[in-house]
């Protein structure tokens, strides 16, 4: 079983379980089962659900001796929006032709502002060009993608433009500048190395563990992959043999995880 950071499980899990359930809250001993399941310690899932509550994630109560916890309206828009992208059908082609460019300018004060804003941006397949210049494939809605962070971000701190190459000016070496096209192709050759087998698992404890390392992997995948256009990758590209993998898994593995997740939260009721 590979690791993965509990954080990432935790979003897999409450993107997939939680976030289109009824509005109750999750006991604590459901994500340690489910975590647990996954290879994390349960000290490591406690510490992630302290932090996911700092940062306004998950808010915490207490029902009896055991502690719960329900998503916030932050977490709910995170979750929702990360889900239009899971569950997309083209998920690794971009959206229309062209590119897009951003340069933002975020004081050094707000550094964490900044990190928020450039890990906005790395998922919406954005990289780094050169000096505060940022590229994505496509034409990115920067409108709504950026409200989460509208309300701390100063007027006219994000310039955005739609851009074309110039016949006798290819794009073609500013994106290779860009992107690790090598590294791109490595991860979608370890999400297959795992998944690609018929009953594939990973070693998780059972399906509502292996699901949620699934759409983990796959979320990972995706922040991964920019987007590019296929005249830009290497050749016999695995981008559609993820895709086909990641549906054929997920298809296996939704009924009996979600059996067992409606077992779990049926306990509630007994705690």
């Amino acid at each position: 079983m590979r690791a993965r950071p509990p954080r990432q499980l935790l979003l897999a899990f409450l993107g997939e379980f939680v976030l289109h359930s009824a509005d109750e809250p999750v006991r604590t001993a459901v994500m340690l089962e489910v975590l647990e399941g996954a290879g994390v310690a349960a000290p490591a899932t406690r510490a992630t659900l302290d932090r996911m509550v700092a940062r306004g994630m998950l808010s915490r109560s207490r029902r009896g001796r055991e502690l719960e916890f329900t998503l916030t309206e932050q977490a709910r828009g995170v979750l929702s929006e990360g889900g239009e992208r899971v569950n997309e059908a083209a998920p690794f082609e971009p959206h229309g032709a062209g590119w897009t460019l951003v340069t933002f300018t975020v004081p050094e004060r707000q550094r964490s502002l900044r990190n928020r804003l450039r890990a906005l941006l790395t998922w919406e397949g954005f990289a780094p060009l050169r000096d505060g210049l940022w590229l994505a494939p496509g034409a990115v809605d920067l409108v709504s993608k950026l409200e989460p962070l509208r309300a701390d971000l100063a007027d006219a701190a994000v310039t955005a433009f739609r851009a074309h190459e110039l016949d006798g000016f290819s794009v073609g070496p500013s994106v290779a500048d860009a992107w690790d096209i090598a590294a791109i192709r490595r991860e979608h050759e370890q999400f297959l190395d795992v998944w690609s087998a018929d009953g594939a698992t990973d070693g998780a404890a059972g399906p509502l563990s292996a699901l949620t390392m699934l759409v983990a992997d796959w979320l990972a995948l995706l922040r991964a992959d920019p987007r590019l256009p296929a005249q830009y990758m290497d050749a016999d590209w695995p981008a559609d043999r993820s895709l086909a993998v990641y549906r054929a898994r997920h298809a296996e593995l939704a009924a009996p995880a979600s059996a067992a997740f409606a077992g779990l939260v049926g306990e509630r009721a007994a705690v």
